[in-house]
């Protein structure tokens, strides 16, 4: 009778809110879509101008960006994935447990404001390809100052809720159908336009040697100075901006929401997809792209949207991803803002939450001021978190090692964590103090700020309750585990099964896509290395623009009707 009471008790639970259950954990692919499609965005974009604008060299991009991006693996694998499997449960669920009911519901209003104007900032960017493909005007107030403009954020940002909405399966399949895709367009963008730069700096459609490429890059791209004509960022920066541009989801574990549903904790190297193609790849070939746009319009790359980046790169294939770019992004961005939400009004359902939260998102979206502020914007929601990955990293990883009580606050049934609350008040002291008096590069305040919350945190949760021992409570929440686990296994047994669809027709559908991808490739291989001249570079340019694009209808056309059937396919 007492295990019917305690299945009971979690029958009334959100799904969300419990550990994740062992047949709804996913293989290493998931992520790796997951991450190549969220990280290979509508962002890169306006990430590698800005590396132009701050004076980078092309050597220090080529380095930095390569260090910067593998340190934000590791981070990662090291240490948001270890908790995140260990435990099965998002950030937000596992913060009430350790740091009580006042402190989580403070820290998830700050992450639904942040993830909320991420999206927003994403739906935003999305627009303005829409917005450059119908002649509207470019928003450049803080407001929106057309009609149309408004029109078509509400219609971009109702697909982005409409994915969210469904979770992180539909979330990983969406991103898993544009993965490939982005990749393979960003890649294209930089053959096409790099020949535009060529001609302009070195009278020919190729460089002829890395050393041609280097100078073309250090006079064209990174030219090591500024968009003030000074000395710009080094080797130091570069690395630091890399690894710091995703502090809020690995040092400030948000990426617990998603890697709980990992088969293994080495899964979070998957995370290298969105790393190395993406960021590495995209932010170098989005800074190739906006130099050659910049030369073929004539102005400079500073000057430009995205939709106009992408349009000279890509054609009418370039309208397409910057809008599917903004999605993959907004989307997961939303899906975390949703738990966030449904973390604090936890008498709602996720789906609902994730609708208030995506309603809110579109009206925000309409604001470009989101867009332009979304750097300042990512770099400070890491100060502002990393200290929360701290406090969590330390109960979990640390005190067991050195004999304290992991959960102890949840022990002692505390609403009210005065070592956590005063700890992420100090960390941010801290991290901002350092930022104010200018002692190191902004980039890397994360780092000192995460040990010293740690330290903070060790040390008051010692004096409140972390030494003590609990044996009662612990046997008590070993049981609780273990009957969640049966119940989970009870429900898995109840649901529909799935099986793999090996059918000839979709595996013809997949070689299709795959042929559409092969194509794409090969005609912006053809326009950087059988362009002879400029005339005959143009008109390789024009044959791209033309087939990319009915290259990228069919690819979508095919990955979506070969999903359908996959899923459809149930026992």
């Amino acid at each position: 009778m007492k295990t019917e009471t305690n299945y009971q008790e979690f029958e009334s639970i959100d799904e969300e809110q419990l550990p994740v259950s062992k047949h709804k954990l996913h293989d290493w692919t998931h992520f790796a879509g997951l991450y190549a499609a969220e990280h290979v965005a509508a962002t890169e974009f306006v990430i590698g101008a800005t590396f132009v604008a701050l004076g980078a060299t092309t050597k220090d991009i080529l380095l930095g960006l390569l260090i910067g991006n593998i340190l934000a693996v590791l981070s990662w694998t090291l240490i948001t994935a270890p908790i995140a499997v260990e435990t099965r449960l998002s950030l937000y669920t596992y913060l009430n447990k350790i740091a009580g009911d006042s402190m989580t519901k403070l820290y998830n209003w700050a992450n639904i404001i942040i993830f909320t104007v991420i999206s927003a900032a994403m739906i935003t960017v999305s627009a303005t390809a829409v917005r450059f493909a119908f002649n509207i005007p470019a928003q450049l107030d803080w407001y929106p100052t057309n009609l149309w403009f408004v029109l078509i954020v509400l219609c971009v940002g109702l697909v982005v809720v409409a994915i969210a909405i469904y979770g992180f399966k539909a979330v990983t399949e969406f991103s898993g159908i544009c993965a490939p895709w982005l990749f393979v367009m960003f890649l294209s963008g930089a053959f096409v336009l790099l020949p535009a730069l060529s001609l302009s700096d070195l009278g020919q459609t190729i460089p002829s040697s890395w050393a041609d490429f280097v100078t073309l890059g250090d006079h064209t791209i990174w030219t090591g100075l500024n968009s003030k004509g000074e000395p710009g960022i080094g080797l130091v920066e570069v690395i630091g901006f890399a690894w710091a541009a995703n502090t809020i989801t690995h040092f400030g574990l948000i990426d617990m929401a998603m890697l709980r549903f990992a088969k293994k904790k080495s899964y979070g190297l998957s995370t290298s997809t969105g790393m190395m193609f993406g960021h590495y790849v995209a932010w170098i070939s989005a800074g190739i792209m906006g130099a050659g746009a910049a030369v073929i319009i004539g102005k400079p790359i500073v000057a430009l949207d995205p939709g106009d980046v992408a349009y000279y790169a890509l054609g009418w294939s370039g309208f397409v991803i910057v809008i599917v770019a903004g999605w993959t992004t907004a989307i997961a961005n939303l899906y975390r803002a949703g738990l966030a939400a449904q973390a604090v009004f936890n008498s709602h359902s996720r789906k609902k939450s994730t609708l208030v939260v995506g309603v809110v998102t579109m009206i925000v979206a309409c604001f470009p001021f989101v867009f332009s502020q979304i750097l300042p914007l990512l770099t400070y929601a890491g100060l502002l978190v990393v200290p929360v990955g701290g406090i969590v990293f330390a109960e979990h990883q640390i005190f067991p090692k050195i004999g304290y009580t992991r959960y102890w606050s949840h022990y002692k049934k505390l609403t009210f964590s005065t070592p956590a609350i005063v700890s992420w008040g100090l960390g941010l002291v801290f991290g901002f103090g350092l930022n104010i008096i200018n002692i190191m590069p902004f980039y890397y305040l994360f780092i000192p700020t995460w040990i010293f919350t740690i330290i903070v945190y060790t040390l008051l949760a010692g004096k409140y309750g972390a030494k003590e021992s609990y044996p009662t409570e612990v046997l008590e929440e070993k049981v609780r585990n273990e009957n969640i686990a049966k119940y989970q296994d009870q429900k898995a047994i109840q649901e529909v099964a799935k099986i793999q669809d090996n059918s000839i027709f979709s595996k013809v559908l997949g070689g299709i896509a795959i042929m559409a991808l092969a194509i794409t490739l090969y005609l912006s291989c053809k326009v950087l290395f059988g362009s002879a001249d400029e005339s005959i570079y143009i008109e390789n340019r024009d044959i791209f623009y033309r087939y990319a694009f009915v290259c990228t209808v069919i690819y979508f056309v095919m990955a979506y009707w070969k999903l359908k059937r996959g899923k459809i396919k149930n026992i």
